[in-house]
């Protein structure tokens, strides 16, 4: 008898929720990423979600590319999110790398000019291998110029960037030069708290 009345109570728990509807931020076309459930509202927000950026922009050459998103706020049965961050998958990295060549990695922090810190993690695969000398100028001039165009970023230019490959094409320009390089990707990305205010001006 006690079995049977503990179905019963999981039924009504399930029976008193509601399912929401979890959308990915406007920049982004606000694209339906799946559902989440909940007996209150409130609590939807804050939980964290992702898909893969070929689910979400039907693409499947960006399948590679797994996006988080937070939920900000809720509307009825929708739940709308913002961008937390991204990460490429193990095996896209694994089938960049070539014998013979190098991978310098980059990690930084910028602050966008609506205050966000966001953590990045870029990759440059050259075409041979390169010393430490060149590795240390690659990694200078990426962190340079992150650093700079940055500041005139909000958080949706930053995420636009990602998604279009606009920023990786701007550090090959930069580092090609310094070495013969094959490919430049921003392969992870994380928002951390909200930073102060930058001036701009």
């Amino acid at each position: 008898m006690a079995k049977k009345k503990q179905v019963g109570r999981r039924v009504e728990g399930w029976k008193a929720k509601s399912w929401y509807k979890v959308h990915v931020p406007e920049n982004l076309g606000t694209a339906y990423i799946g559902d989440t459930i909940a007996n209150d509202a409130e609590k939807v927000v804050g939980r964290i979600m992702q898909a893969t950026l070929g689910e979400i922009m039907n693409d499947y050459a960006k399948q590679h590319i797994k996006m988080s998103f937070k939920i900000a706020t809720v509307t009825g049965d929708a739940a709308y999110t913002e961008f937390v961050g991204h990460e490429v998958t193990r095996d896209y990295l694994r089938s960049l790398v070539k014998r013979r060549s190098s991978r310098i990695d980059t990690f930084m922090q910028v602050v966008t000019k609506d205050g966000k810190k966001v953590q990045l993690t870029i990759c440059c695969y050259t075409f041979a291998r390169a010393n430490i000398a060149q590795e240390h100028a690659i990694r200078n001039a990426i962190t340079k110029a992150l650093a700079t165009q940055a500041q005139a970023w909000d958080l949706n230019t930053l995420l636009n960037g990602i998604v279009t490959g606009e920023i990786s094409r701007d550090l090959f320009k930069e580092v090609k030069t310094i070495y013969p390089t094959r490919r430049v990707e921003v392969i992870k990305s994380k928002v951390e708290q909200v930073a102060a205010p930058v001036d701009t001006r």
